[in-house]
């Protein structure tokens, strides 16, 4: 809607998008934005455009994922996305350990919960999760490699003022954004009488919650087993609530350099099972 969003998402100026366009719409005789003071909407002419651009810009995508994907050489970049900094780290750690061995492999992670899109090759490889029965889309390579088990954790300073188990306690549920999602997970575990409290949107501000006594957290076990500051509760409600899929694009598959870092993407989270599983005599 506005040239400082398109040039932040392009990684340009805005002043580069707006003579973009402007040089654009010189070339072609035609208005393609309709400029208020609400931002730019596309003009019937834009609309006419974008269906065919859509086309071109998949057929030039696909040109480059097939020329990419015969490259034999363990040399050149390789683009992860995860979806938090506790997965980066375990990613991190054993990726180093790849490109000591091939120095020619060149890493760019992001942490980042969107659904990049691989087919333009916004990543080159994406671990994801999904729900417990979810599967990937059909255009994309998949494989499901650790499970997603969901815990309750208190901090450890703050465990005694709230303890769910005593009466009269005043503890909360320190609250995802998802409201209506954190009620429901609340109905089903095992202190369902807890209210919900707050917002916090994302996994790692959660953990600063819990750490600093704001409430109780539901979080994944390899987070929340990994934070001294936060034990379990003495009724843990450990849960399957989905599964991690590293996800890549099969025009790439025979990709040296991405083939490799997938299969150490995979190994580094199937070496951390018992983590992801939170039950270490499995």
């Amino acid at each position: 809607g506005s040239v400082r969003a398109a040039g932040a998402a392009l990684s340009v100026s805005h002043s580069t998008v707006l003579r973009r366009v402007e040089a654009l719409e010189e070339r072609l005789h035609a208005r393609l934005f309709d400029r208020s003071r609400d931002g730019y909407v596309l003009s019937d002419a834009g609309r006419q455009m974008l269906a065919g651009a859509e086309r071109i810009e998949a057929e030039m995508a696909a040109l480059e994922r097939g020329v990419v994907g015969q490259d034999e050489r363990l040399q050149g970049p390789v683009s992860i996305t995860c979806s938090d900094a506790y997965m980066s780290r375990i990613l991190v750690t054993a990726l180093a350990g790849l490109t000591r061995e091939h120095p020619g492999i060149e890493l760019a992670l992001t942490i980042n919960g969107r659904p990049f899109d691989l087919a333009r090759r916004e990543a080159d490889i994406a671990v994801r999760a999904l729900a417990v029965d979810g599967v990937p889309p059909e255009f994309l390579l998949g494989q499901k490699v650790v499970p997603i088990m969901l815990s309750s954790y208190v901090g450890v300073a703050h465990a005694a003022r709230l303890d769910p188990e005593l009466p009269g306690s005043a503890t909360r549920w320190a609250s995802y954004d998802d409201r209506k999602l954190q009620e429901s997970m609340i109905a089903g575990s095992s202190h369902p009488s807890v209210p919900a409290w707050g917002s916090f949107a994302s996994v790692e501000l959660m953990v600063q919650a819990a750490e600093h006594g704001l409430g109780l957290a539901m979080l994944p076990t390899y987070v929340g087993d990994r934070v001294p500051a936060l034990r379990r509760l003495a009724r843990p409600d450990l849960r399957h609530v989905g599964d991690f899929w590293v996800l890549s694009h099969p025009d790439l598959r025979d990709n040296a350099r991405i083939r490799k870092t997938r299969a150490a993407v995979a190994d580094a989270l199937r070496a951390e099972a018992t983590l992801f599983r939170g039950t270490p005599d499995q």
